[in-house]
């Protein structure tokens, strides 16, 4: 890089950008927000404005030229991850881009194609991978707290949301040739990245993927089964049109002497089961949940750490995922 100071720009500073991520480049080491972007000039500025960052852009190939920014951060929905990461690197620029990766394996190869080309470092936001809880069930796994690790369980049911219910104005997490897909490439990404972390590639996935509320095209039932190349078994329920009163968020490791429970998107204590005992393990996550993983991307620029979240890992997360629900989308004739 030009300096040890490592200068951001933000592409698409919007919601995820108010408190989970973009706060922390400035609070980071060595690290500084300089720029920011949103198609609506009027948000941009506001933004820019709140947040004391000194310029903004309506125009995203403006920033991405800006000689001052040193790097990029693409915040803006899957269907441009690629577009804006792509121009980035061959302009010089290491990129790091909000999950999912893409909207499908093969856009997220193109990108990591363009990185391996210009040889500019390409991250992606999976920032569980550096979070204190998801960090305490890693050491537990690594040090057999509950033996060799047999199986491991995902269940997440959420009632609808709120802009899955006016069709004429549906947010785009379930719009497929936005997002992908539907809610599952948006928070199952998260957790098939961690187990990814955690075990290594799903090799073999098993899936039973519909629409059983009909409020819009993407699927909003998965069911699978899956495995990893140490022979770790899994399965999972993800569901997002039940009640709330039947809302879950489970995340469970079985291990031939014990068991861990923790919750993926709940910040609650991290549960070991061993022995007939029950301890409960507390943590305390950052203000801005993305500020560990994004202090490692510095660090990596830097010269002076490694992040652990990269395009190879994350384009691993994407293919399972386009694979869990392409039997889905053959049928439908919707993925784009």
């Amino acid at each position: 890089m030009k300096s040890m100071e490592i200068k951001w720009g933000i592409i698409g500073c919007g919601a995820v950008t108010e408190l989970k991520s973009g706060p922390a480049f400035q609070k980071a080491q060595h690290s500084k927000l300089v720029a920011v972007m949103r198609r609506n000039a009027k948000k941009a500025e506001d933004y820019a404005r709140r947040h004391h960052v000194p310029r903004w852009y309506d125009d995203a190939d403006l920033l991405i030229h800006d000689p001052d920014v040193d790097a990029v951060y693409v915040a803006t929905p899957p269907d441009t991850h690629a577009h804006y990461a792509i121009q980035a690197m061959k302009s010089g620029k290491p990129v790091y881009v909000e999950k999912p990766m893409a909207r499908s394996e093969k856009e997220c190869q193109d990108m990591i194609n363009v990185s391996k080309a210009t040889g500019m470092p390409l991250f992606v936001a999976y920032y569980r991978r550096s979070l204190p809880g998801f960090l305490i069930i890693k050491d537990l796994i690594e040090k057999g707290s509950i033996g060799p690790i047999r199986h491991v369980q995902i269940r997440l049911n959420k009632p609808f949301m709120d802009g899955d219910l006016d069709p004429m104005n549906l947010q785009w997490r379930v719009k497929p040739e936005i997002a992908g897909a539907g809610h599952f490439f948006d928070l199952g990404s998260h957790q098939f990245d961690y187990l990814d972390f955690l075990f290594g590639p799903v090799r073999d996935v098993q899936t039973m993927v519909m629409n059983q509320g009909n409020r819009y095209d993407a699927e909003d039932i998965v069911v699978a089964n899956f495995r990893f190349d140490n022979n770790i078994v899994g399965s999972g329920t993800w569901c997002f049109s039940i009640d709330p009163s039947a809302e879950e968020d489970v995340l469970e490791f079985y291990g031939e002497k014990g068991k861990i429970e923790f919750s993926t998107f709940n910040p609650i204590p991290v549960r070991l089961i061993n022995d007939r005992e029950i301890q409960e393990l507390e943590y305390r996550n950052p203000e801005h949940i993305q500020f560990n993983l994004i202090q490692s991307i510095v660090d990596e620029l830097s010269g002076s750490g490694q992040c652990p979240s990269t395009g190879i890992s994350a384009a691993r997360t994407s293919k399972i995922l386009d694979r869990m629900v392409a039997p889905y989308y053959e049928e439908i004739d919707l993925k784009k």
